[in-house]
């Protein structure tokens, strides 16, 4: 892993014209350094030119991911607004397909363009593809049996170490002490907002199955990062990563949402829910984290994520009405004093090439 390249030069423009209308031959003292640097250094492409404003705003990777949490943690709350009998896995299928269509049809061309990457691209973006699909299909259910927050809890609570297992297997990264502490605070913090919750799933005896949705979620989500950190390593724009691999998912999620999305989609109250759930919490959201993924190491962004059950939280109390005992708050600081721990770290160091 390298530090990131300064952007190159620009070409200095000709100084004027000769008598036979060629241009002129510029000075060496003007010339020839830029000239020779930007040899060296080739064409621009999209992720070498974000080098020098990653450089400039080291802080604004954390805080982009940090936004996007804060997005993903308005999903429960608006998803227990949809119509009485709404299956999950098409209030999944509506924030992903439609999100996901939403999200390719913005770059259509860029998106494309990471498709057609070749054997170094591809199958990172089919991988990652895969893990949008099965991530919501798996979440949302795991919200239904074990209840809103166990299931999002357990999805988001393992997923940093999904993330350190997958940087270690296919880049042989090392974990750091900090992140380490980090995660274990923030993960510690996730266990508590659990058990200081009172809600339960719908599922009532299914319990143990949401918890198994949230494990194959969590490990969804941290393959899904992974994936798009690589498309982004190899020189594509964060937003055509996103679009490549939502787009594909979309193919996917949206004939699911044709075959479940009858109470979803047959209500005006289902339809305002399905459309928030697609351009706020997928679409914006994962804008954001993909700008900031651009940014930071993979397993710091998702470990970051775990931002999103602390909104989660305070809008259960704010706006539900449900009440947070004492483990709950103690879980919640725990979780915000690693995210700090860990954005400070991120902020100050500079992200991987």
């Amino acid at each position: 892993m390298t530090s990131p390249l300064p952007s190159p030069l620009p070409s200095p423009r000709p100084s004027g014209r000769s008598r036979d209308g060629a241009p002129a031959a510029a000075s060496p003292g003007r010339a020839a350094r830029p000239a020779a640097d930007a040899a060296r250094s080739g064409p621009q492409s999209p992720a070498l030119r974000d080098a020098g404003r990653v450089r400039r705003r080291p802080w604004a990777g954390p805080l982009l991911v940090l936004a996007a949490a804060a997005l993903w943690g308005t999903t429960g709350t608006v998803a227990n607004l949809a119509p009485d009998g709404t299956p999950a896995l098409s209030i999944g299928a509506a924030t992903m397909g439609l999100g996901g269509l939403l999200t390719f049809a913005l770059t259509p061309r860029s998106a494309l363009a990471v498709l057609r990457g070749g054997r170094a691209v591809l199958p990172w973006a089919l991988l990652g593809a895969l893990s949008v699909v099965v991530y919501p299909l798996a979440f949302y259910p795991a919200m239904a049996l074990a209840g809103v927050a166990v299931g999002t809890v357990v999805a988001l609570g393992c997923a940093p170490a999904f993330a350190a297992l997958f940087a270690r297997l296919f880049g042989r990264a090392r974990l750091g002490l900090r992140w380490a502490a980090a995660t274990a605070s923030a993960t510690t913090g996730c266990a508590l907002l659990a058990l200081g919750g009172h809600e339960t799933g719908e599922g009532g005896g299914h319990a143990a199955a949401g918890v198994g949705l949230g494990l194959l979620a969590g490990a969804c989500y941290a393959l899904f990062a992974h994936c798009a950190a690589q498309v982004i390593r190899h020189g594509h724009p964060a937003r055509a990563a996103m679009g490549a691999l939502f787009g594909l998912a979309a193919t996917v999620l949206l004939p699911v949402l044709v075959a479940t999305g009858g109470p979803l989609l047959g209500r005006p109250r289902g339809q305002a829910v399905a459309l928030y759930l697609a351009v706020v919490p997928m679409w914006l959201a994962y804008v954001c984290f993909g700008a900031g993924l651009g940014r930071i190491e993979a397993r710091t962004a998702v470990t970051l994520s775990l931002f999103e059950p602390v909104v989660a939280a305070v809008l259960g109390v704010t706006v539900v009405g449900e009440r947070l005992g004492p483990a709950g708050w103690a879980g919640l600081a725990l979780v915000v004093l690693g995210l700090v721990a860990l954005t400070v770290r991120a902020g100050a160091t500079p992200p991987p090439a």
